[in-house]
Parts: C-alpha cells; structure tokens; sequence
C-alpha cells in the first residue's frame, strides 16, 4: 500500500526537518557572527558592506536537521560596494575575512577557518553549524544582484539571494509539499552518498517538473516522479526557468540546469559524466526500489531510500 500524505508529513517533520527551536539557535548564532564581522570590517578595512542576507537551504527552508551524515550549513552573503567587479578577486576578500575571523574568534583553531573557492567558511564545534561568508560585488544597477567570484579558476558569475529565496517561496506557493519533496530528495541524495549533486540542483529539478507537470498527485508519487525524471532523462535534457531571462548560455557540460536568475550560469557545470551516470543509475535504482516498497507497503524497504531513520508514525 503506498504511502500517503500524512504518513510523509510525519517523516517530514519529525525526522528531515530542521526543528524550530535550532533554527532559533543557528539563527541567533549566525546573528552574532555577522554583527561581529560587520564590525570588524567597517573598523579595520576599507570595505563597504551595504547588506548581508543569509542565503541557501537554511533561507529556503529546504535544509535537513543535522545527523552524523546530513551536516548543516548556512550560506551568509556580504553585498559589498566600492570594488570594482573587474579587478577584484574573491581571493582576497576572502582572506581579508579569514583574517577577520582569526581576530574574533582568537580561541578556535585556524583548522575551523577554511578559504574554499567561493567563500570563507567557519565551523562552531558546539552546535555543529558551519556557516559560508560569501562576499559579492553589488551591482550598483541592481542592489540585488552582484559579482561571485571564484578562488581557483578566477572566474565571475553574477548571483541574486534573495531571488533565488524567492524562487523557491513561488514554488511552495504553488505547491504547499515543495519544501517536503526537496528534503526527501536531499535524504536520498545524501543516503546514497551522491555528493556531485548539490542541494541547489536538487531543487531546480524539483521546480521544474512541478512547472512542468503541476502538483497533483500524492507526495510519494511526485518523489518517484522526480526519480524516474532522473532515470528516463539521464539529466541529459537542459533545464530554464520562466524567470531565466534571454538569451540563454550555451553550454556543452553533460548536465544543464541553468541558474534562474543568471542564464549565463549553469549550475551543474562540475557534474562529470561518469557522475552523471553515477546519479542516473542511483535514481533508477530507488525508483525501482520505491515501486516496490509503495506496492507491497514495506516500511523496511523504504528504509533503503531514506536510510534507517525513516518512520512515518510514533
């Protein structure tokens, strides 16, 4: 017997989604940790930050309660002005933060400090959080948007947080179950230990079959539609958005999910081709696996999904 809606609510909320009262937590420690920096910043440098929004899954509210194999994170984007986007590097805004960082918090070991190729990153021990400092060069045509940058290959690509929050608020909208099909989504990805796909392309997918195909149906055959989505394409079919403004990038990389707000973006431009296949054969797999647990109402074949913490009841 399949499982219905209620049934997954329950899994949803009692074990995938983030609890209200550390989202609290976190947010009251991403809070001190910006309001320090900013400090800092405008005291010891010459950089201007106009506006500092957090960004991510813990912004879409599609990211999973921490477990020893579903880390948490939270991606802190610092608008930066007075730079010019054609000759600053993202290398040395970086560093300038790490240094920052070093300053404020003089007890934690450098090791928790890490300057990776788009953002300065801080993990607290305590609660387990790490938190990306990610500046980006404002546009001053277009406060929203600016200039990432990236460390290794110097490359630049224009971003908008809060458009892509708002994406993904249009689509709960649309679809009251959106944020709960990402975070199964996001449980299988991680359970089948599928790194190359990143939580953002997960949810690109995810909107576009319900643009594509609406929301009816039931949660659980909506997630094995966004499995066989996988299986049947081999993510071989490029991915736009109605919010993609024209003209689109042309791209040759051998998955094509272009970023909704830049068409000059793709967001699975890392995705090799043997982690294309890789993915491929892992949806194709628990979509079998999910016909037959929906079929024969398998709680313990469920389980091979989602992992064994998977319960829909007390």
């Amino acid at each position: 017997m399949p499982l219905n809606d209620t049934q997954i609510r329950y899994y949803d909320s009692n074990v995938l989604r983030l609890p209200a009262e550390k989202r609290k937590e976190y947010h009251a420690q991403v809070d001190r940790l910006i309001e320090e920096l900013s400090k800092n910043v405008r005291s010891k440098t010459e950089i201007n930050i106009t506006k500092v929004v957090k960004a991510g899954s813990f912004a879409k509210f599609t990211i999973l309660r921490k477990t020893s194999t579903d880390p948490v994170d939270v991606d802190v984007v610092f608008y930066i002005c007075g730079k010019s986007a054609d000759t600053e590097t993202i290398e040395s805004l970086s560093e300038t933060l790490h240094e920052l960082l070093i300053k404020i918090y003089p007890t934690k070991s450098v090791a928790d400090f890490e300057i990776q190729r788009k953002a300065a990153t801080v993990t607290f021990v305590g609660s387990g959080l790490s938190v990306d400092l990610v500046p980006v060069i404002e546009d001053a045509n277009n406060p929203d948007y600016g200039w990432q940058y990236d460390i290794q290959d110097g490359s630049k690509m224009q971003t908008c947080a809060p458009c892509q929050i708002k994406f993904v608020r249009d689509r709960k909208n649309k679809d009251g179950d959106f944020r709960t099909l990402v975070r199964m989504a996001k449980r299988w990805r991680n359970h089948a230990e599928l790194k190359p796909l990143k939580s953002f392309a997960i949810e690109l997918v995810m909107a576009y079959i319900l643009d594509r195909d609406g929301n009816s149906g039931s949660i659980e055959e909506r997630f094995r539609k966004f499995l066989l989505y996988i299986a049947q394409t081999g993510l071989k079919e490029p991915i736009s958005f109605p919010e993609n403004r024209l003209p689109l990038g042309y791209f040759t990389d051998p998955v094509v999910i272009i970023d909704p707000v830049c068409s000059a973006n793709n967001v699975a431009s890392r995705i090799t081709e043997s982690e294309r296949a890789e993915i491929v054969e892992a949806a194709q797999l628990a979509w079998e696996t999910a016909n037959f647990a929906s079929a024969e109402g398998d709680i313990a074949v469920w389980k091979e999904i989602f992992g064994p913490r998977f319960r829909i009841e007390e």
